[in-house]
């Protein structure tokens, strides 16, 4: 990109085996790959064999920005995380994506991105300020909470500075240990316990560096157009609890606020609490206290701090629960008193257990399948009803949304913002079906937004299979794009307009603010494009590392088998079917058949050879990966 507008123009490579850092050209990087997990899949591709496991001290651990970064008003503050991570199987490449503020102060620090290789003696702590890396000593940190280490590097570094670290089960290496940063914005994927092998505690930025935009004027223009489109009160989708204390938070550089918030508890503690975090243990503490209370909190704080990740926590409690049950697992043999499921004694009990590797702890320190497999004795069948992926129970369930299976097959662990893009319009929609005041999204405008965003209208239908490929395609590389320069996915895309006249988004706006800030101009197409580039480089990297394509793009058998019964966000399973009438998909089953016909559309569209799954030279070629393309032909990986 000229004149790295919208970059600092470098990226800080650090080896903790040697303790040396050297800078990377940034440019060399952003025409092909833009920034965020486009820059991390390549730098990976070029420097990680496929044979490295997670814990290797050639792992890369990648953290980048895009160049979007650091501009206000445009809800860019994210950061992609990446490397290959220990909670897959086998072990991929595998990315996290965080909110908050440590993005923009990567930037404002002197980096796009951070390249951490080998492994370091001692705990260590990276310093970064003003275009300079410092590695420090972190032993006095090692073995403390996230939160708690936060606050002391805070106290020691000045409040100005921006933090990432891991808990104690990150230094602990379990496999789903998750990191955490400013505003508690967390990052899943296993990558705390990427950080742990390496004897990293932490990460911190610090600096006031100004990211230069290419056009001014124009970027003023479409800011004030973005606000028009957002203008009038947000509907929240989460409120707090009336009788809490909480005040809405918004990340560096937001253009409205989600649903972020801050709760404080009786006993002063106060910190983020939103999404599944804030929900997960919520019916089981008010089953067991009989009133609503702090514990719900206090649990998810509990989780953050050791660097636990709660949608891996969540999934567990119910296997445990139903081990208990069933005689296959005891309070005394386990040392966590899983009769008292829904106190805060079960669960404190439970994290420590497992951040330390204590106990039975360790045991579920390496997951719930795994650890079902080493118990035995029935333990594993009864999580048979449970979708897994990447120790994450799986939601948007492809019996209830169908396009969910394509875009849950072809990822490593769940990627939300693609959800959100089916999911959260059908929620919106429920909420107009409910007559709810405020809800405008009715069957015709779904319909209209299915038109623009899927490539088509039945897109919106869920009684059918048709165009479903069409529209996991082209999710799939607008999401890879997004992920690139790297925007919010509350607000983007915008598909629907509460407050303007036909609901009905506008998709071109991404692509006018990549040219607005760094001078390249591109449009709509050449964008997803982009994306569809990256999306192929990480299948490629998926393929070198042992993915058998068509063999290997499968889904849990119980989706075909066991008939629906609820989902989390959409328990009457009711979504638009035919013309946009109301259905219930309850008691249905994914059509293997059907699916299977549907993958046979979805390679097609891809340009991949539809037998096997794999890519072709072709292809890989048009989209610019020649290089790509010689490597996987000369390991025999191509179709």
């Amino acid at each position: 990109m000229a004149d790295n507008f919208g970059y600092t123009g470098k990226i800080l490579r650090v080896d903790l085996s040697s303790g040396n850092t050297s800078d990377i050209d940034t440019a060399g990087y952003t025409d092909k790959f833009l920034g965020g997990r486009g820059i991390a899949a390549k730098i990976y591709w070029d420097e990680v064999p496929p044979d490295t496991a997670a814990f290797d001290p050639e792992n890369r651990l990648l953290f980048l920005t895009g160049p979007l970064t650091g501009v206000a008003g445009l809800a860019s503050s994210r950061v992609q995380v990446c490397g290959k991570s220990p909670v897959t199987t086998p072990e991929h490449f595998c990315y996290a994506n965080l909110g908050g503020n440590w993005g923009p102060y990567l930037k404002f620090a002197g980096y796009d991105g951070v390249v951490v290789q080998g492994k370091s003696d001692k705990p260590v702590y990276l310093f970064l300020h003003d275009g300079i890396c410092e590695i420090r000593d972190a032993s006095h940190f090692w073995g403390e909470g996230a939160i708690k280490v936060r606050e002391m590097l805070k106290d020691e570094l000045g409040s100005a500075t921006k933090v990432i670290a891991t808990g104690t089960a990150g230094d602990n290496m379990v496999i789903y240990a998750s990191l955490l940063a400013d505003n508690d914005a967390c990052g899943a994927g296993g990558f705390g316990a990427v950080m742990g092998s390496k004897r990293l505690k932490a990460i911190t930025v610090s600096g006031s560096r100004k990211i230069a935009v290419a056009t001014p004027q124009k970027l003023r223009e479409l800011t004030k157009y973005i606000l028009e489109l957002k203008r009038g009160p947000t509907k929240q989708t989460q409120a707090p609890p009336a009788n809490r204390k909480m005040k809405w938070e918004v990340c560096w550089g937001c253009i409205g606020g989600c649903t972020r918030a801050i709760y404080k508890a009786d006993n002063g503690q106060q910190g983020k609490f939103m999404c599944q975090p804030s929900s997960f243990y919520q019916p089981l503490a008010d089953k067991y206290y009989g009133e609503l209370n702090d514990v719900p909190f206090r649990v998810a704080k509990l989780c953050d701090d050791n660097g636990l990740d709660t949608k891996a926590i969540e999934p567990m409690i119910t296997w445990l629960s139903r081990c208990e049950q069933a005689g296959i697992l005891t309070d005394k043999e386990t040392g966590i008193p899983i009769s008292k499921l829904g106190s805060l004694e079960f669960i404190e009990t439970l994290v420590q257990k497992i951040s330390h590797r204590d106990g039975f702890g360790d045991i579920l320190a390496q997951g719930t399948i795994r650890a079902a497999d080493l118990i035995g004795g029935g333990a594993a069948e009864q999580i048979t009803d449970v979708p897994f992926q990447a120790e994450n129970q799986i939601a948007t369930d492809p019996r209830l949304y169908i396009t969910t299976g394509l875009l849950h097959m072809a990822e490593q662990r769940t990627m939300i913002s693609e959800m959100r893009e089916i999911g959260g319009l059908v929620f919106r929609w429920r909420e107009w079906l409910k007559n709810e005041e405020g809800s405008h999204l009715t069957s015709e405008v779904f319909r209209a937004i299915a038109q623009k965003f899927f490539g088509s209208k039945l897109a919106a239908d869920f009684s059918t299979y048709e165009e479903k490929a069409l529209a996991a395609k082209i999710i799939q590389d607008r999401e890879y794009a997004k992920e690139c320069l790297i925007l919010c996915g509350h607000f983007w895309p915008m598909m629907y307009l509460e407050h303007s006249e036909n609901r009905v988004g506008d998709s071109s706006i991404e692509s006018k603010l990549v040219s607005a800030v760094t001078g390249e101009e591109l449009d709509e197409n050449e964008l997803y494009r982009l994306g569809e580039r990256v999306f192929n480089l990480e299948r490629a990297i998926l393929i070198r590392e042992g993915h058998q394509g068509r063999e290997s793009d499968t889904l849990a058998e119980l989706y075909y088998t066991i008939p629906l019964e609820t989902d989390i966000r959409n328990p009457e399973c009711i979504v638009p079917g035919k013309d946009g009438q109301a259905i219930t998909k309850k008691g249905t089953v994914l059509d293997r058949e059907k699916f299977e016909r549907l993958k046979d559309e979805y390679y097609e569209l891809r340009g991949w050879d539809i037998a096997s799954g794999r890519q072709t030279k072709a292809k890989l070629e048009a989209l610019e990966l020649g290089d790509i393309a010689e490597d996987l032909m000369q390991r025999g990986l191509l179709a």
